[in-house]
């Protein structure tokens, strides 16, 4: 059961992280396309998240990177995809901080630590990202139940010198509410 929902997580979320607004897209092809470029991206970590919008022959990109490179990478890999004839950059470079890469890493390990999370180390692009700036943090992403975003809530505000943690992951099942 576990498992199963493990891989119906992975399946959901690597569609939801990378092609916010891909529903509107009018050519799912083209879509698709984007898609899979960003995903190939060979520094993309799970602390960047880029997403995208398709509008006809547009693509706009949006989202935090932590290495100015990718962002550069994801323009140039987008505008060399046939039918694309323009590329909007929204992304923003997180500033590079030596103080915010140790953040990073303590935060992935206390992400991964929790039990019922720690297959995310064995996935390439995980549902879950975390994104660092100024000592804040910002998770992103889908989690299996609200439980585990709650957890990570509070096992993210327990590290040293992090200002503040935003959670804006999404719960894959969320509990049926009772009236």
């Amino acid at each position: 059961m576990r498992n199963r929902m493990k891989q119906g997580l992975l399946l959901a979320s690597l569609g939801a992280l990378l092609a916010t607004g891909s529903a509107m897209a009018k050519d799912t092809t083209l879509s698709e396309k984007v898609r899979h470029e960003l995903a190939m991206l060979p520094y993309y970590t799970v602390f960047d998240n880029i997403n995208y919008e398709v509008t006809g022959n547009t693509v706009i990109l949006t989202g935090a990177v932590h290495i100015p490179a990718l962002a550069l990478d994801a323009v140039g890999t987008v505008k060399h995809i046939p039918g694309v004839e323009t590329v909007e950059n929204q992304i923003e470079v997180l500033p590079p901080s030596r103080f915010d890469d140790q953040i990073r890493v303590a935060a992935w390990r206390a992400v991964t630590s929790w039990p019922s999370m720690s297959y995310l180390r064995a996935i390439p692009l995980p549902p879950v990202r975390i994104l660092v700036k100024d000592s804040r943090i910002t998770l992103v992403g889908v989690v299996p139940t609200q439980a585990d975003k709650d957890a990570l809530t509070i096992r993210l505000n327990s590290i040293p010198y992090v200002f503040n943690v935003t959670n804006d992951l999404q719960v894959e099942n969320p509990a049926p509410h009772k009236s």
